[in-house]
């Protein structure tokens, strides 16, 4: 039956009409995830009602086709431009918009299509493969998991923090105050918020664009000519160099994409979080860490990797359970519930709708065929934006920033805080403050603090329940726990035992 219900969904997919709804969903979410604030969410829910006249085959693989899409697209505006397309590129900005200052953008975005392609790919063939445990990981994972994936990530800020490691982690701290602004979550006390537009918090979206993209523009005000430093080439055979340093690095590669799937796969955790957690591990693991934010090609594939793979593990919990792992897998939700069908157990049996879940998978799979095509067709046309004279790209990048970030939630507050922030991130570089560290408290703090709540609440207020799973039946926990204090003091032992065998020796 599983077999049968396979080949079905190949049959389906094969549908001349139907490839044609998937390819227009990758290229119009190509587009959305490269203008800055839009990103999956929005877009899927834009073309949402569009979905209603389309048979239901073809209304999910629309918005298969979306969400792959812009995951992609993000990277072309965090390259070229140093924005954000969509804030699960932002880890793409610190090795990629350097490399397009040093006038290699074509192998940048070539790096960016191929690593993005094969993390898809990948993650997408193991998803078909190995669902059925990953559902299982799934099951095993609560709020104390999220809280310590939250944590771990912050202990990635001494691994990408280059220089004082107090301005790095002051930083960071200044990251997670930004979190405090609005409404608690548990007690529901208003902190730092005197205005009603402030109840929801500082928007990550407008803080990311501001610190990004209104810092950069900053910058390039003062500067004449094109965004490159050096020469630009722009030729095919910047192209192929990226495909081929894509290939000499597959370890970082697929590690990347697998972080991205299991990040995925913990509802609430998303892109974002799986994004800088591949990044900092490419650093961590790297022979020569302080190039990375200046241009190594590493940063960009860890990051790429990671965004499309986590695209295939978000797809479990909100297929399996109905489960959102991100924004972009609640409009899914939407869209299946829209058409008739209940995300739950059925989804991934036989009797069930496993055909249609097979078709989603493959057309992630068909999507990201797409994404390397078209991204590498349109390599060299793109990597012509850097030579534009900057009194072109800052009045028209700072206007996509400040449409961007209002159209998403409509609150005036967002315009100020892109404005803040912008400032905020231009001293940050002028004064040598680590922005990757900031960057990290902004995105993680909101989840560790609701889920450090929650697992306190289960545990009747015990911090045990991070570190005993025999009374609380929370096997990763301890795992999790493990790896943060390893992060944390493994630099000082390893330092501890060098100094002891010198001296011994």
């Amino acid at each position: 039956m599983t077999v049968e219900s396979f080949f079905g969904a190949v049959e389906s997919l094969l549908v001349l009409e139907t490839m044609l709804w998937l390819l227009a969903g990758v290229l119009v979410g190509i587009v959305i995830g490269a203008l800055p604030g839009l990103g999956p969410p929005l877009g899927m829910a834009i073309i949402l009602p569009l979905t209603l006249p389309l048979g239901e085959i073809n209304a999910i693989i629309l918005l298969v086709g979306v969400y792959s899409g812009s995951m992609y697209g993000g990277s072309i505006a965090a390259v070229l431009i140093n924005t954000p397309g969509v804030s699960s590129s932002a880890a793409t900005m610190f090795d990629g918009y350097p490399m397009s200052k040093q006038g290699r953008a074509a192998t940048a975005l070539s790096i960016s299509a191929t690593a993005s392609a094969i993390g898809g790919l990948f993650t997408i063939t193991a998803l078909i493969l190995f669902s059925p445990a990953l559902i299982e990981m799934v099951l095993a994972v609560g709020t104390p998991e999220r809280f310590l994936v939250a944590i771990l990530g912050l202990a990635m800020i001494t691994v990408v923090t280059r220089g004082s490691m107090a301005k790095g982690l002051l930083a960071g701290v200044a990251g997670l105050l930004v979190t405090t602004v609005g409404i608690a979550p548990m007690s529901l006390d208003q902190r730092y918020a005197d205005t009603m537009y402030l109840y929801d918090g500082i928007d990550f979206v407008a803080v990311l664009i501001g610190l990004f993209a209104i810092a950069e523009m900053m910058k390039l005000a003062g500067q004449k000519g094109g965004i490159a430093d050096a020469d630009v080439t722009i030729s095919w055979d910047g192209v192929a160099e990226g495909v081929r340093t894509t290939l000499k690095h597959p370890i970082t590669l697929f590690k990347s994409a697998n972080i991205g799937m299991i990040v995925g796969a913990i509802p609430g955790a998303g892109a974002t979080v799986s994004n800088f957690v591949a990044y900092s591990e490419a650093v961590r693991s790297s022979d020569d860490p302080d190039s990375f934010g200046s241009g190594n090609e590493v940063g960009v594939i860890a990051s790429e990797s990671s965004n499309n793979g986590t695209v295939a593990g978000s797809l479990v919990p909100a297929i399996s359970f109905g489960i959102p792992g991100s924004s972009s897998t609640a409009v899914l939700i939407g869209g299946l519930l829209m058409h008739g069908l209940q995300p739950g157990p059925s989804m991934f049996q036989p009797e069930g709708e496993l055909q249609l879940t097979y078709a989603m998978l493959l057309a992630l799979l068909v999507g990201n065929v797409v994404i390397i095509v078209f991204g590498l067709s349109m390599v060299t046309q793109l990597g012509y934006l850097t030579k534009l004279d900057t009194d072109y790209i800052i009045p028209m990048v700072v206007v996509l920033s400040f449409l961007g970030t209002y159209a998403l939630r409509i609150n005036p507050i967002d315009i100020l805080t892109v404005i803040v922030f912008g400032i905020v991130g231009f001293y940050m570089v002028r004064y040598n403050y680590s922005v990757i560290a900031f960057v990290l408290g902004v995105v993680l703090g909101d989840i560790a603090e609701e889920n450090l709540y929650t697992a306190l609440q289960l545990s009747d207020g015990s911090f045990m329940i991070f570190v005993n799973p025999f009374e609380y039946g929370h096997w990763l926990a301890p795992i999790l726990t493990f790896l943060i204090v390893a992060i944390l003091f493994g630099p000082f032992v390893k330092r501890w035992v060098t100094t002891r065998l010198e001296a011994s020796s």
